[in-house]
């Protein structure tokens, strides 16, 4: 089990180049193409988003009202908590931010691999073995445990129970 917390995180600047994101957890394969990435960024105006050629995409609204997603027949609610799936390489732009900011976490993953489960867990639950989970605390919470401060990512392998509020991404390789 790896504990991460935002001493650990990078940040850079949006593929775009419109914004910045905080990069929590990456892994690339031999070579250099994505696995998966998990990342954090805030979203404070109408605009495009990035592309991401070959990457699957799932955004969970982590604070803030939220916005709309829109693109070539694609039109996506992303509400506060409800995490919602999109093509990496699909030209959208997030509208009716309305001034508002809004954070977002960024669950990506290769095309190739198997779609990853996200899910928001308020109060406990227990979480079975299989893939690569990645538990993002929203709030104070005990993942496997152990007590995590809001902002903290938890990494495992293993079964976990967990309680509090937090963002769960089941991650696979496709091996």
């Amino acid at each position: 089990m790896r504990h991460l917390t935002p001493a650990d995180y990078q940040r850079m600047p949006w593929a775009n180049g419109r914004g910045e994101t905080i990069e929590m957890l990456k892994e690339v394969d031999a070579e250099g193409h994505l696995i998966w990435r998990l990342s954090v960024a805030t979203v404070s105006e109408d605009g495009p988003f990035s592309l991401f050629p070959g990457i699957e995409r799932v955004l969970t609204v982590i604070e803030g009202p939220g916005f709309d997603l829109a693109g070539d027949g694609i039109a996506l609610t992303c509400g506060p908590l409800v995490p919602v799936a999109f093509p990496g390489d699909a030209p959208v732009r997030a509208d009716r931010t309305k001034g508002a900011v809004s954070r977002d976490l960024n669950v990506m993953t290769a095309r190739r691999l198997p779609r990853p489960e996200v899910a928001v867990i308020r109060g406990a639950a227990a979480l079975t073995a299989g893939g690569t989970l990645c538990l993002y605390a929203l709030a104070p919470s005990v993942v496997a445990g152990a007590y995590v401060a809001a902002g903290d990512l938890v990494v495992t392998e293993e079964a976990a129970s967990v309680s509090g509020l937090v963002v769960s991404a089941r991650l696979f390789r496709g091996d």
